[in-house]
Parts: structure tokens; C-alpha cells; sequence
């Protein structure tokens, strides 16, 4: 049982002494292996990697892509070998040029999770250890100084002028004063020492965290189709229905004017082809794939071609941060009514205004 907290009245801002010997000497080796099989790892959740052959499958179920495919199938079985074999390079160019983009992103992405592996300075068995961030257990005691991420939750023991950058959870940017006085002297997983120097007993870790949650809320999110992906996949059915229409119409005319029913379904058949756009879905993921391009020269990173789309449909974000995207003043200036929009003056915290 460790022992309570020395009184808020001899806490200070200076290095504190602990009572608990355990707050000095950390854990032992013997500890860990039950309390990882407890707690697990100090990983953030996120949903399963995906794979070279998921994101090339991925270039297939579109609507529209698969029309192409189809009719790719008929010409076949027409004996249109050109026709054919075009089809089929739409096809391949088309699925070529979304998967080199999205699996581009993929790889990228997974380099950036490595590089941002982080590590923590450890006490345990009473000695000083830098260790994977990802192998602290609940109950280890961390060093931390001016410059260091905080690798899990923790309750802060000592302190020495520590500021905290909070931003990641709060969206404030300006740094948070902590001291072991504080009624709840906390450090959260993924924030980051501006400055000072503390020591601190993990508390939680990984999904368990506050930034887990956080994570998991991101990870919960569902894959939902855009405006473009809907309005291909509409285009798409109508052209299917259209053609096939336009098939048996041909076949009918045809029988009823005593043609032989083998050419006239032959007819149809090339008439549907025929009326399939072909270049249509390569066009789309060019023009998706220069937008990825023209992102990733101003440093922004796209997973996936149709949120390119997504993002330059967005005319209007409302946001209500301050202190980033402002003076660190919240101010109106303008109201919109049901009989008509007003312009509103002042300015910050200024009582007066119209």
C-alpha cells in the first residue's frame, strides 16, 4: 500500500520529497510481465492495417468501373477483340493510378508512425532506463524535462516549474502551469513540456488514456461515400439501365421487322457497349490524383482520392477556436435572422457596439 501524499501546506514548487519508496525506486523487472498482461501495451488503437492487395481491390468497386468491366465482358463474347482490350486498359490505368496514390499514402503514413515512436526515461529497479513509450505499464515512474512528450497519463509527484503544452487536448495554446499543489496534478499522454522539470506515476496508458479515447472516437468513424462517389454511382446505374433499354428495344424492332434474332442481339449488345464512357472513370481519378499531387506539395497528406473531392467542395468552415485562428478574442460581427442579416460592432470584450 503506498502511503497518501504529503499535505497540500509542505508541497512547493521545489523538487518535493516522497514518502513512498516506491515513487523512488520505480517498479521491478518482476512486475512488468503482470501488469502488461493486465493493461496490455502503451499503443494508441487504431483500426487494422491495410493491405497492398485491399487498396488495389479497393480501385474495383466502383459503379461505374465495374459497368466498364461488364462491358469489357460482352465485347469479349462478341468477338470485339479492340474494343476489348481498350476497355481493359481504361480499366488497368484507372485502377494503376489510384492504387500508386492511396498505397503512396499508406506507406507514408505507416514511415510517420515510426519516426514518431516515442521514448521515456524510466525508473526501475531504483536505476535510471530510457525505454519504448510503448512499454510503460501502469504504475511506472517517469522523468520528464523541458522538450519531452508525456507518454501516458500520470500523476505529477514532484515538480519544478512545469508548464505543459495542452494544446492536443484542450485546444489552448498557451501553456498550462503544473504543480503537485494542484488539487489534481496531472499530465495527460500526448502533451509536451514547455518547460521545468517533474516526476510522475503512470495512471493509465494506451486506449485507457485520455488521448486513447480520444483516438478511438477517430478510429469508430466509418467510411462514407462523397458527394462525387454518389453522383458516378447514380450516373452509372442510369447509363447501365439506358443501354440495356436501348438493347431490347433494338432486339424488339428487329424481330418484329423479321430480322435474324442472333444479329439483332448481337446489335443490342453492341449498342450498350458502345454507349458505356470508357475514359470517364480514368478522367475522374486523373483530375483526383492532381489534387492529391498539388496537397502533398503544400505538406498535407491524402489517404484516400475522394477526400481531394470532399475537401474542395468545402466552401465555408465554422470554427470556434481562439487563440490560434485569432487574437484570443471571441467577437460577432455579424447575426443572420429570419427577416434579414445584421452587421454587429465592437470589438473583443468592449461593452459597446451596434
Amino acid at each position: 500500500m503506498r502511503k497518501a501524499p504529503p499535505s497540500p501546506a509542505i508541497k512547493t514548487e521545489a523538487m518535493t520529497q516522497t514518502q513512498d519508496t516506491s515513487d523512488l525506486t520505480g517498479l521491478t523487472v518482476a512486475q512488468i510481465p503482470a501488469l502488461r498482461a493486465e493493461h496490455g501495451w502503451n499503443d494508441l488503437p487504431s483500426g487494422p492495417r491495410t493491405t497492398a492487395l485491399q487498396v488495389l481491390a479497393r480501385q474495383f468497386t466502383n459503379v461505374l468501373v465495374i459497368l466498364l468491366i461488364a462491358a469489357a465482358a460482352i465485347a469479349f463474347f462478341l468477338g470485339e477483340k479492340i474494343d476489348t482490350i481498350a476497355i481493359l486498359l481504361v480499366v488497368a490505368l484507372n485502377a494503376t493510378l489510384g492504387f500508386i496514390q492511396e498505397w503512396r499514402a499508406e506507406n507514408a503514413l505507416e514511415a510517420l508512425r515510426e519516426m514518431l515512436t516515442p521514448h521515456a526515461l524510466v525508473v526501475r529497479n531504483g536505476q535510471e532506463q530510457v525505454i519504448d513509450a510503448r512499454e510503460l505499464v501502469p504504475g511506472d515512474i517517469v522523468l520528464l524535462e523541458a522538450g519531452d512528450n508525456v507518454p501516458a497519463d500520470m500523476a505529477l509527484l514532484e515538480t519544478l516549474e512545469v508548464k505543459l503544452d495542452e494544446s492536443v487536448l484542450t485546444g489552448e495554446s498557451v501553456a498550462v502551469t503544473k504543480s503537485v499543489t494542484d488539487p489534481e496534478p496531472l499530465a495527460f499522454m500526448g502533451t509536451s513540456m514547455v518547460a521545468g522539470r517533474a516526476r510522475g506515476r503512470v495512471t493509465a496508458i494506451g486506449a485507457a488514456s485520455a488521448f486513447g479515447k480520444i483516438a478511438s472516437l477517430t478510429t469508430a468513424v466509418g467510411q462514407k461515400t462523397t458527394n462525387l462517389q454518389r453522383k458516378l454511382g447514380q450516373l452509372a446505374k442510369q447509363l447501365g439501365l439506358f443501354a440495356v433499354a436501348v438493347a431490347a428495344l433494338v432486339l424488339v424492332v428487329g424481330l418484329a421487322s423479321g430480322r435474324d434474332p442472333v444479329t439483332m442481339f448481337m446489335t443490342g449488345l453492341s449498342m450498350a457497349v458502345a454507349m458505356v464512357p470508357e475514359g470517364l472513370p480514368a478522367v475522374v481519378t486523373i483530375t483526383l490524383a492532381l489534387g492529391a499531387a498539388a496537397m502533398v506539395r503544400q505538406k498535407a497528406l491524402v489517404r484516400r482520392l475522394q477526400a481531394v473531392e470532399t475537401l474542395g467542395a468545402a466552401s465555408v468552415i465554422c470554427t470556434d477556436k481562439t487563440g490560434t485562428l485569432t487574437e484570443n478574442k471571441m467577437t460577432v460581427t455579424r447575426l443572420w435572422t429570419w427577416d434579414r442579416p445584421y452587421d454587429v460592432t465592437g470589438t473583443g470584450y468592449d461593452p459597446t457596439g451596434h
